[in-house]
């Protein structure tokens, strides 16, 4: 038998003979092509392209081309959505950067991705048209511009779809000048921003359980334009041959699309609990079988993504100069990430066809409490303990954070420990029972009271600004963070760690941690809500409340982090004034209650007053009462910050005081402070008298001397060397409480 031939191929003709981009439209046009067909047949399997119209309204039909054009127009602009944040992602996150400058082929993506944003406005716009023309019962070329613009300010799909213009124009404009690695994540930020919208509106808006349906879909639209355009633009720069670190990249979105997969499969469940009113929906309705066959795609999506990670990515490891040099290494590579870009496709297809599929019709249409078209539930027996404890709500978001923030925090403790460091154990307790508040408040049956009765909105509202920011605060989340996160494996470019240092030293850090700005924040915008239209207005609606939700707890967190936190911040505050801020919120805090109690008339009816509620017929009495809870519980984070700056104050003296003995110790005297002055002016001295000219450097006059106590001059170049001003340590570190680490 003849010996098998033998392939003497060059690496480098390997390399020339592996696909490269010169195939690349080959392969978009095979995706659009699966997308294509996968949305064709989802809108004839739900019946979304069938006319159905009621006899004597012909006149109102919108016509095929609408019926058609509308889920095409909607593609693209998704499709655009998808490819503008893959290439954000590419630029920003999954190539290195060099000291928060983008690299060549970076920002190179991002010139690209502002042409896809204008295929999002384009695409966005298509999508306005059409909707238009649904929503009047118009053929195309029948609507006017006038007709467009009203629905698109009266109208909240409409609405929606000007935000995205809006957002999108805005990429495709300032993207073109973007060549640092900030200006690329704030781009990247506004197109996942532009993404939500759309998900505020339509079957989301208009499901029973508010909390889990319109959450669920943002996340899942955020999730999924995440990990699709991710590995499309991936897939792309695995072809490049002069690819920058493709193996890093690909790692990189390795990781990142676990996330993903885990937060389309939990947005997706919740998506379909809050449409689907029982398990047979699945497969009796066209909708629920919709789903069924988004399960298995994203199954083998599954399957295939766990390839990837365990043969693939290894064999990348295994390449010269970790790049994917050899070509049956970039193949096995582009094979199954070019399968899981044509299911991705086929994905997309079938997602938009489901958003044009009509959900299943509640069992018990016609007998349903009016209350729950706007609180997504019925109104609530009344209240007890039993019922506090039983009656849930399953908020999505706040679940979420929970989860997310528990799983983090322990896991950067485990890394602590595990790598023989220490976490106190009282910060860890602290962070925890403040996710605990979070959860009694938020998801407990207080959510549920508090939908309808002020006082429980008024319990929510002061533990989730006064009670749970402190708890999280003090468990010094920022610290854990900086301690726990490797640092880039790459001097100058930027990690996770990277990325939290400079948010704590950036411009808009200091600004809003600032006294002047967290202190009026926390204490004026109760008033500003609770004594103008605007809390009704957020009231009436499940994005309101959340936001209101939020608010209460950013709010508190800034303030307290400038009050008792233990993080490092931009500014380290006196305790005095941190005493006087304290006390000064408190106050007005407490005329706030005081102020709801002597209302003479109740607050909000225009929302209240929308239920009919057998078990409570005074709502003057529960605002008094609400307003009772808000003056009292006041006081008792009083007690508990007060508490802790007198611990946080004695340690600082006792640090100060070890400082000094040290110092003492190595030859300075008894006052560290005025020696450090001086050594700061010997300092100055020394650099001026080394100028040219003697020009002064730093600000200080030429031969300025130290001084000792009593103002007694001191001989320049005394005093220990080495040491900055009152207030710092070592030359060229920075204070202990700077944000620097």
């Amino acid at each position: 038998m003849a010996p098998p031939a033998q392939n003497d191929t060059s690496p480098k003709e390997l390399q020339d003979q592996a696909p490269g981009t010169e195939n690349a439209p080959v392969y978009a046009l095979i995706a659009v092509l699966v997308c294509t067909v996968a949305l064709g047949a989802t809108l004839i399997l739900g019946g979304a392209v069938f006319a159905q119209i009621i006899p004597g309204m012909e006149r109102f039909d919108s016509g095929e081309f609408v019926r058609w054009g509308m889920p095409i127009a909607k593609t693209v602009m998704d499709t655009a959505a998808v490819l503008t944040i893959g290439l954000m992602l590419m630029a920003v996150v999954l190539l290195g950067s060099d000291r928060g400058q983008l690299s060549p082929q970076a920002v190179g993506y991002v010139r690209a991705g502002t042409w896809t944003a204008l295929a999002w406005v384009l695409g966005a716009v298509g999508t306005l048209y059409f909707q238009t023309a649904e929503f009047l019962g118009r053929r195309a070329g029948q609507v006017t511009v006038d007709e467009v613009t009203a629905f698109a300010g009266s109208i909240g799909s409409g609405v929606a779809l000007m935000f995205v213009i809006l957002i999108t124009t805005g990429i495709a404009l300032f993207g073109r000048t973007i060549t640092t690695a900030t200006g690329g994540l704030w781009l990247l930020v506004a197109s996942l921003v532009a993404v939500t919208p759309p998900a505020l509106t339509g079957h989301a808006a208009s499901s029973g359980a508010h909390e889990l349906a319109v959450t669920g879909l943002a996340l899942h639209l955020i999730s999924i334009c995440a990990w699709v355009g991710g590995l499309v633009v991936v897939t792309y720069h695995a072809m490049r041959k002069d690819g920058q670190e493709p193996a890093v990249a690909a790692h990189r979105f390795s990781r990142m699309a676990l996330w993903a997969y885990v937060g389309v499969a939990i947005s997706g469940a919740a998506s379909a609990m809050a449409r689907l009113y029982s398990l047979d929906d699945l497969f009796v309705t066209e909708y629920g079988r919709i789903i069924l066959v988004k399960i298995a795609l994203f199954v083998v999506l599954g399957f295939l993504g766990y390839a990837h990670r365990t043969r693939v990515l290894t064999r990348i490891d295994a390449a010269p100069g970790g790049k994917v040099g050899y070509s049956f290494r970039r193949r096995s590579f582009l094979r199954l990430a070019g399968a899981e870009v044509l299911i991705m496709a086929a994905v997309m297809g079938v997602s938009v066809g489901l958003g044009r599929t009509a959900p299943p019709t509640p069992p018990t249409e016609g007998t349903l409490d009016p209350a729950a078209a706007i609180l997504g539930f019925a109104i609530p027996p009344a209240m007890s303990l039993e019922n506090v404890l039983t009656l849930w709500r399953p908020d999505l978001f706040f679940i979420m954070f929970v989860a997310v923030a528990a799983f983090l925090y322990l896991g950067g403790v485990r890394r602590l420990v595990k790598r023989g460091d220490k976490w106190p154990v009282g910060r860890t307790a602290a962070f925890l029972l403040g996710l605990l508040t979070i959860v009694a408040v938020q998801l407990s049956g207080f959510a549920t009271y508090a939908m309808i009765m002020f006082s429980m909105h008024m319990i929510q509202h002061m533990v989730l600004a006064m009670v749970t920011p402190i708890l999280l605060v003090l468990g010094a989340p920022v610290t854990l963070a900086l301690r726990a996160l490797r640092p880039a494996e790459t001097r100058g470019d930027r990690g996770p760690r990277e990325w939290l240092n400079a948010f704590l030293n950036s411009r808009f850090s200091q600004i809003v941690t600032h006294p002047a700005v967290a202190g009026p924040i926390f204490v004026f915008s109760p008033y500003a809500l609770y004594f103008t239209p605007l809390f009704p207005t957020l009231m009436n609606d499940h994005l309101g409340h959340l936001f209101m939700g939020v608010h209460f707890l950013v709010s508190g967190f800034l303030f307290y982090w400038v009050i008792v936190g233990v993080d490092p911040a931009p500014r380290k505050v006196p305790f005095l004034l941190r005493i006087l801020l304290l006390l000064v919120a408190m106050g007005f805090h407490a005329f706030f209650g005081i102020a709801i109690m002597e209302q003479a008339t109740p607050m909000a009816m225009q929302y209240y007053g929308q239920f009919d509620i057998p078990w409570m017929t005074d709502q003057a009495a529960d605002q008094y009462a609400g307003g009772g809870i808000a003056w009292a519980l006041g006081e008792i984070p009083t007690v508990m910050v007060m508490l802790a700056l007198v611990v946080q104050w004695s340690r600082d003296d006792e640090r100060q005081e070890r400082r000094r003995e040290r110092h003492s110790r190595r030859g300075g005297s008894d006052d560290a402070d005025m020696d450090d002055y001086n050594a700061y002016l010997a300092e100055l001295d020394r650099r001026s008298r080394a100028a040219a000219g003697g020009a002064s450097s730093g600000g200080a006059p030429a031969g300025a001397a130290p001084v000792g106590k009593g103002g007694k001059e001191v001989p320049a170049g005394e005093g220990p060397a080495g040491e900055g001003p009152a207030g710092e340590g070592p030359a060229g570190e920075a204070p202990e409480s700077s944000a620097k680490d």
